[in-house]
């Protein structure tokens, strides 16, 4: 299917939106409320576009493709209903970039930039800082809080945890948890879900303040260690030290999503305490040695048992924290190296 976008002539996908076009080709159409892990949503309208032949304004997020389409994204109306709303926006909150953790990585400061936006064109009253700072491993700024519903929507549907939801009405109407209690007596299982999904400042990695900009820091991928899932995470490095995890977003098997412990167990990374070599014990004390060095004492150990003792003189415990083909190789190793059946893994017991 061939459509038209800005000026440039597309090749996609048979039940893409417009947005999702755009993106694949690398065509920025600004957009708040719609998220890859959370579907269309049209409610911002920010994202809105032109379609030749097609009366009015239409939100990309939600305008399906169809063959020989020409989309307009820049054309004065579709900035001008652009800039209302995000004006509106800012009018209605309160969004100091200079002090936001998010500062840099903001949407809503991306799309401000794009429309040219430095300050708002509407005045209104002053919004009173409404914070939340119950919750263990989430802060919550509701004046920062555009209402673009990617939090609830990641919490209902995304990992069901059904948490989050919209209250009270008009000006007064905001997210709240359970019945609108604050997060940390909430039935929240603190996964973070809402912190990844959230555009602006308003839901952030409480550990996370005042640990470093994000232009401060460097991103590398790897796998999460706590299970054998695999989820994909990207570590926050600033001056050697981790200072906070991320999702891989569009990459499985967790495509962006994490538990508790993969979000924010990972403190321990950093710990002055933590063992970075092996240690084997000597005259009844530990000393450091090289992984060759105690590799061997364990094969020596390992096989003077079998020899004195026999094969099942030998249990081989296996655990949670590392991968499936990590577990199914010990066990393998149990089987036909040590020649036992004495295998067991921590997720049983």
């Amino acid at each position: 299917m061939n459509i038209t976008i800005k000026d440039r002539e597309l090749e996609v996908k048979e039940g893409q939106t417009v947005l999702q076009a755009a993106r694949e080709n690398g065509i920025y159409i600004p957009s708040l409320c719609y998220h890859d892990r959370t579907g269309p949503a049209g409610k911002c309208r920010v994202c809105v576009v032109e379609v030749e032949g097609m009366a009015g304004l239409h939100t990309s997020c939600s305008l399906e493709v169809s063959e020989g389409m020409k989309v307009i994204t820049d054309s004065e109306k579709v900035l001008e209903a652009q800039k209302l709303v995000v004006n509106l926006l800012l009018s209605t909150g309160k969004h100091d970039c200079l002090s936001c953790e998010q500062n840099g990585i903001c949407e809503l400061q991306d799309v401000a930039y794009y429309l040219g936006i430095e300050t708002p064109a509407f005045h209104m009253a002053d919004v009173k800082p409404e914070i939340d700072d119950s919750s263990e491993f989430v802060y919550l700024d509701h004046s920062k809080c555009i209402l673009c519903g990617r939090c609830i929507a990641g919490c209902n549907g995304t990992v069901v945890n059904e948490v989050l939801d919209f209250g009270y009405r008009g000006h007064e109407a905001k997210v709240i948890c359970d019945n609108d209690v604050p997060m940390g007596h909430s039935s929240c299982v603190q996964c973070g879900e809402c912190v990844q999904l959230c555009p602006t400042g308003a839901i952030i990695d409480k550990l996370r303040r005042g640990k470093g900009r994000p232009w401060e820091t460097h991103k590398v991928q790897t796998t999460c260690g706590y299970c054998g899932v695999g989820c994909q995470i990207d570590l926050h490095i600033k001056d050697n030290e981790v200072i906070d995890i991320t999702g891989k977003e569009g990459v499985g098997p967790n495509f962006g999503s994490l538990c508790v412990k993969g979000r924010y167990g990972y403190h321990f990374l950093n710990d002055p305490a933590r063992l970075k070599t092996p240690l084997i014990r000597t005259n009844g004390s530990f000393r450091e040695a090289s992984w060759d060095e105690a590799l061997d004492l364990v094969a020596k150990n390992l096989n003077r048992i079998k020899q004195e003792s026999g094969p099942d003189a030998i249990g081989v415990f296996s655990s949670a924290r590392i991968t499936n083909e990590e577990n199914y190789l010990m066990q393998k190793f149990a089987r036909a190296t040590i020649g036992t059946n004495n295998v067991d893994h921590c997720a049983r017991l």
